[in-house]
């Protein structure tokens, strides 16, 4: 029989050594070494058995795909690509009660009349699992419940009898298999755990959906192969203070990436928005310096968000940058760029940047928009009413053009907006309805405040 070894394994990272230490090397976190009993197999060569020969067929092969499941929540289908794709395996990650379970149970009540639903929880008893459906109106639904934790017991129940259409395990870091000695929660315990509900969800052909847990940081605890093992990656955003809940979609091997849905909490649980933009917006006034209405496109959605921005005399040595809902870096970088290029004076003020309502904006082309917010705020002169404003900037001031133009000008124009500030485009410009101001450079945003001296002067005696 082998003898048992140890080892230490980063629980951030899934890296393996042979002596504890205070950091891991891998991913330079602390603290992070955990160890683990192991059974180290005994290695055999591949040239003392011959494996069975596996099939090889074309590309174009004759065999019907198998048609998506809708749930009939729009957002959580439009998430997904279209619908759940029998076989396939989805991770779901997100802060603690930002509504991971909540609209999973409401997705697996809308699919339990089309099909078998089975929801395992491992985190709370079956009452508990009543009394939050009671609690959402979903009670008399068809979903079948049960509270487990081992993978063993779990496979040996899913193996037999009738196939579900879709499996729910709340949580992952929650299961654990018996042939290993380390804890739940663990990175070896999550990885087999994982590739053991994967493997039966393809060879049976039902969905499965896996609950995970994140991290301070933001990812979902355990080893990053795990994202690699499933089909697809879904994220919750969102802020507990903003009734809004954003479902992203980070990898997607059916559908596109990057695709949100937007849910609103309320007391009957998450619904779905289907115009986010008019939500976004709600509050909205043009006539307030510091923000400016950015046309960005989230997935295949064009959305509309308002972007505040505050300029203030900093009383201390260091001033403050504080963002919420954008990129740190990407702000100190249009500062730069406002100061180098423009001649503004902003590096002696606290500056505070706000996405408005509770979301994330990650793409470049809020950069014209940052600026024009910027500049409202450091002038006191509102950007133009009724407009909106994208584009991406460039480190020498020139305005560089995006993509998805005429989706974020339709929506615009849909919301009641009736100019646009955007790149100039070779060929026509195509605004429709809109009056479009095309800019080259950061200097011909300035000219649109019709105070680029007033601006100065704020500036200098600011700074």
């Amino acid at each position: 029989m082998a003898k048992n070894t140890s080892r230490f394994v980063c629980q951030e990272c899934g890296a393996s050594y042979a002596k504890w230490s205070g950091q891991c090397e891998s991913c330079q976190t602390w603290n992070s070494l955990s160890e683990e009993a192991v059974t180290p197999a005994t290695p055999k060569g591949l040239g003392t058995a011959r494996g069975r020969r596996i099939s090889i067929v074309g590309m174009a092969g004759g065999s019907e795909r198998p048609p998506r499941r809708l749930s009939g929540i729009g957002e959580f289908d439009r998430v997904t690509g279209g619908g759940l794709v029998p076989g396939s395996a989805l991770l779901v990650g997100g802060d603690p009660g930002i509504g991971k379970s909540t609209v999973l149970l409401q997705a697996a009540a809308a699919l339990s009349g089309q099909m078998e639903v089975i929801y395992i929880s491992g985190e709370e008893a079956i009452d508990q699992l009543r009394m939050r459906a009671d609690r959402l109106g979903l009670s008399e639904t068809s979903v079948q419940l049960a509270a487990a934790t081992s993978v063993r017991d779990i496979v040996t129940t899913l193996d037999q009898g009738s196939v579900p259409g879709l499996v729910i395990v709340d949580s992952i870091q929650t299961m654990f298999m018996d042939n290993l000695d380390s804890a739940p929660g663990t990175v070896s315990q999550v990885r087999a755990c994982a590739q053991e509900l994967v493997r039966l969800a393809k060879r049976r052909g039902f969905t499965v959906i896996l609950v995970g847990h994140v991290t301070k940081d933001g990812q979902i605890a355990g080893p990053r192969v795990m994202e690699h093992m499933v089909d697809t990656v879904l994220y919750f955003e969102g802020e507990r203070s903003h009734q809004f809940r954003i479902l992203r979609a980070v990898k997607n091997r059916f559908g596109p990436t990057d695709e949100i849905g937007v849910f609103e909490m309320t007391e009957r649980g998450l619904m779905e928005v289907t115009n986010p933009s008019a939500l976004f917006l709600g509050d909205h006034q043009g006539d307030i310096n510091g923000a400016a209405v950015f046309a960005g496109i989230e997935g295949s959605r064009p959305l509309l968000v308002e972007i505040q921005t505050l300029i203030a005399p900093s009383a201390l040595g260091t001033p403050r940058r504080a963002v919420v809902g954008w990129d740190s870096g990407r702000l100190a970088m249009v500062l730069a760029v406002l100061e180098t290029r423009c001649g503004l004076t902003i590096g002696n003020n606290d500056v505070y940047l706000n996405v408005a309502g509770g979301l994330r904006v990650v793409e470049p082309a809020a950069d014209l928009a940052v600026a024009s917010a910027l500049i409202s705020s450091l002038s006191g002169v509102p950007v133009p009413p009724d407009t909106v404003v994208f584009g991406e900037i460039g480190l020498s001031g020139q305005v560089r053009a995006v993509a998805h133009r005429d989706a974020r000008l339709k929506e615009a124009a849909k919301l009641g907006f009736t100019s646009a500030i955007m790149p100039k485009k070779r060929g026509a410009a195509g605004g429709g309805s809109l009056k479009i101001r095309e800019i080259e450079h950061l200097a011909d945003l300035l000219a649109i405040f019709h105070a680029p001296s007033k601006v100065s002067e704020i500036g200098g005696s600011n700074g």
